[in-house]
């Protein structure tokens, strides 16, 4: 009798050793059980994931223009760069990455990604003293006065035709007009591209920087030469304009 109570409390006690051990062979440690990708909230990792490919790893540009430049994130506000995460942008290559638009990203993780590029490289007094041109404009520009503004602030670089100068390529290429919006180029006028050594509205001439009027007068001069082959333009229509362009 006392034989067989000695063996049971030797197995109570394997069995209880057994289960307590995090080294039994096969089991995963902590660090390698995978994060369940809704859960995930770090920053650092959803903007690798979901964005580094197009917009480069610290936001400085690739494939799609730089959002790590203070001057876009001064007329880009939370709503913008939120709308263009969650929802895509029509007629570009920008896809959704909310999971209620056919996304992964979670609402919670959509916010994270926008207030982390925020906090990262956004400076609030980018546009300290100035009136910067909305990012959005409510009227028309008119195509022949942007053919004089284009002279003023951007021949000096893309030459006096936009076919290309000795500081910057053809900046009416038709293929890339074909796959650029009005509210994309009227982002790049305003916020420059940075990564490319294009400058901002404020820095293509000493002293004389863009009025809002002169921004939306060029971007109509550039997008009177967009191919005028249906199969050629995207659609710049008010739904696949101006969200993180």
């Amino acid at each position: 009798m006392r034989f067989r109570l000695l063996i049971l409390r030797v197995a109570c006690i394997t069995a209880l050793t057994v289960c307590g051990c995090t080294n039994v062979p096969g089991r995963p440690g902590p660090r390698k059980i995978p994060i369940v990708p809704s859960e995930i909230s770090d920053f650092e990792i959803l903007y690798a994931q979901n964005c580094a490919g197009c917009h480069g790893l610290e936001g400085k540009g690739g494939a799609a223009i730089a959002i790590a430049n203070p001057a876009y994130l001064g007329i880009a506000d939370d709503e913008v760069l939120h709308r263009a995460t969650a929802n895509g942008i029509p007629g570009t290559s920008m896809p959704a990455f909310a999971q209620n638009a056919g996304g992964m990203l979670t609402d919670t993780q959509v916010d994270i990604i926008v207030n982390g590029i925020r906090e990262r490289w956004s400076k609030t007094d980018i546009f300290a003293g100035t009136d910067p041109p909305p990012y959005f404009s409510s009227a028309p520009g008119d195509s022949v006065r942007g053919s004089e503004v284009y002279v003023t602030y951007c021949s000096s670089c893309h030459g006096a035709t936009g076919r290309g100068g000795q500081k910057a390529s053809s900046i009416v290429d038709r293929s890339f007009l074909a796959l650029v919006s009005d509210q994309e180029l009227r982002t790049i006028v305003i916020a420059g591209r940075p990564e490319l050594g294009a400058p901002d509205s404020r820095s293509d001439v000493p002293g004389r920087p863009m009025t809002a009027r002169e921004v939306s007068d060029v971007v109509a001069w550039l997008a009177s030469q967009r191919p005028k082959f249906p199969s050629l333009r995207i659609q710049t229509t008010a739904k696949a304009m101006g969200e993180i362009q």
